[in-house]
């Protein structure tokens, strides 16, 4: 699949036109899903749901029954491996013609963790549908893209910068580094927050959270740290499809931030 090609046309689906998942979809899928790795070497168990089965709701989903669900250990860095993990899911079932949208509290919760059987320890984070988008969204969603500006993302210059965060990135010098931050910029995140920046450097692309407050659970769970990994993964996707070779690390390069913007990783190139 081309990867900038699905990044630019998908869109969270949350209206369905009441067709079956084909089988052959839904087999493909979890082969897929099922072999995807993340950097952080973290295991993540992927099942397809079944609504009625499982008695699972949620109310801003019309038209499907089947829902895909992970689990994985809470660990240092679960947070960012569940969401590049996810989102390269997420982007197969675009090529699939498959329609998803990421959901993490509009749902009866209890009974997906049930259907999951999740042990202690385990979490899990998001669910999304799978299904085939209808024609027409329902009022129900326009509202709802409407109310979050889900089609909007914040310009270039806010998002990245050269060198320091002193210095805004524009797309001409951001040279070989511009499409895959592009990726970045068009992903989505948490009611469309986009918490992510980045600053480059020579052949090095750092990223940061940018947080915002009411992300954080009582017992540290990051939602905006999921965010990151999907932007992780956009990055990393472009990258390679331009021809690049990144390599993820852990090396925070020590640049001056401001209080609420933390380092999450970097990109070797």
């Amino acid at each position: 699949m081309r990867i900038m090609v699905s990044i630019q046309n998908r869109r969270s689906v949350r209206t369905f036109d009441g067709t079956a998942l084909k089988e052959a979809d839904a087999e493909s899928f979890l082969a897929f899903a099922q072999k995807v790795e993340n950097p952080y070497d973290i295991p993540i168990a992927w099942r397809l749901l079944d609504a009625k089965e499982h008695g699972l709701k949620s109310p801003v989903i019309v038209g499907t029954d089947t829902y895909i669900a992970g689990k994985l250990i809470q660990a240092p860095h679960a947070e960012e491996a569940f969401g590049y993990t996810f989102e390269k899911i997420v982007l197969y079932a675009q090529s699939l013609g498959v329609g998803t949208t990421w959901i993490a509290g509009t749902m009866n919760r209890d009974a997906f963790e049930r259907a999951m059987k999740l042990q202690s320890g385990e979490v899990m984070p998001c669910v999304s549908p799978l299904g085939y988008p209808a024609k027409k969204m329902s009022l129900r969603e326009s509202m709802m893209r409407k109310g979050i500006k889900a089609d909007s993302r914040l310009p270039f210059e806010t998002l990245f910068f050269d060198g320091t965060f002193d210095t805004p990135l524009t797309q001409e010098r951001a040279g070989a580094f511009k499409d895959a931050l592009e990726a970045v910029r068009l992903a989505p995140s948490a009611v469309n927050r986009q918490p992510w920046r980045a600053v480059i450097g020579e052949n090095k692309v750092h990223f940061y959270e940018k947080s915002a407050k009411g992300y954080v659970s009582a017992d540290g769970w990051d939602v905006q740290r999921i965010d990151m990994g999907i932007a992780l993964a956009h990055f990393e996707l472009a990258a390679k499809e331009s021809g690049q070779s990144p390599v993820l690390k852990l090396e925070d390069p020590g640049i001056l931030t401001a209080p609420d913007t933390a380092y999450i990783a970097s990109f070797f190139c």
